[in-house]
């Protein structure tokens, strides 16, 4: 006697259409989650680098960088195609277990139900266009803001701040995403747009947003985030009185030479109040 599959064969297609549907409906970050499987883990990174990368977050957030938004990277010590970053949330609350390891098209390894930060893709695409930078931080420290709104070059007024050479580059994301976006960095494209405008500078400015800052180390961008926002406030001020004499490009080259063999002498004084040590 034969079997009719009639029956079984329509609801193995209502099944396919049903799915068909539902993964229609969903974000295309989803399905492509869905289609694309988790990429490879570099393994475990050093425990001194994954130290310094909670140190970083709390001393930003200490240091009045970031507050409860903002964030610090780092490239995985084992393969550079790799990077750490903490998961979602204020920086000052970051410990070891918060930290995640992305590919560079900021895709999450092992997300164990873990959230990952919308503008992700600031880390990635840098890293992509930059081999030498090994740790990037984003802000909207406050007093980089004007900079970034007037259009005003932030230029270093001091030694300490050579690194912002002849001045940073400001970001337009409107020329990258159009007149009505959120101004956030939520994708691939976004990010590589401010990749390509921090270029090989080592901190541009985000119109309407914040800033970066990028580095061959986790405690040399700590450094430059840092005074990037004291430089802000200084030229501000000088600005009042007159037209700052500001680092000539030869200056800014030698000093920042100098400044980059000396920022274990902040980075301990820094980590003490914050890290208790």
């Amino acid at each position: 006697m034969m079997t009719c599959l009639c029956g079984q064969k329509h609801g193995i297609g209502r099944r396919m259409l049903l799915a068909s549907a539902v993964a229609a409906a969903l974000p295309a970050s989803t399905r492509n989650a869905w289609a694309q499987p988790a990429p490879a883990s570099a393994g475990p990174a050093d425990p001194a680098l994954i130290e310094d990368l909670v140190a970083g977050n709390h001393i930003l957030y200490d240091q009045g960088v970031v507050d409860g938004f903002g964030h610090i990277s780092v490239r995985h010590d084992k393969d550079p195609s790799r990077y750490l970053l903490s998961r979602s949330m204020a920086p000052a609350l970051v410990t070891a277990d918060d930290i995640m390891e992305y590919d560079l098209d900021s895709t999450p390894v092992d997300a164990r139900g873990r959230t990952s930060y919308l503008e992700r893709f600031i880390h990635g695409e840098i890293y992509k266009l930059r081999p030498d930078v090994t740790a990037i931080v984003h802000s909207h420290s406050p007093g980089v803001l004007p900079f970034a709104d007037t259009g005003v070059a932030l230029r270093p007024m001091n030694h300490i701040a050579s690194f912002l050479g002849e001045g940073a580059p400001i970001f337009e994301i409107r020329d990258a995403a159009g007149p009505a976006s959120d101004m956030l960095i939520r994708n691939a494209a976004l990010g590589h747009a401010l990749a390509l405008t921090l270029g090989k500078k080592s901190v541009a400015l985000m119109r309407g947003h914040g800033s970066i800052a990028a580095a061959h180390s986790i405690r040399h961008v700590v450094f430059r985030a840092i005074y990037t926002e004291v430089n802000a406030h200084t030229q501000a001020e000088a600005m009042k009185l007159g037209t700052p004499q500001f680092l000539n490009a030869e200056e800014a080259a030698a000093a920042t030479k100098a400044n980059d063999g000396l920022v274990g002498r902040p980075w301990e004084l820094w980590k003490r109040r914050p890290m208790g040590k």
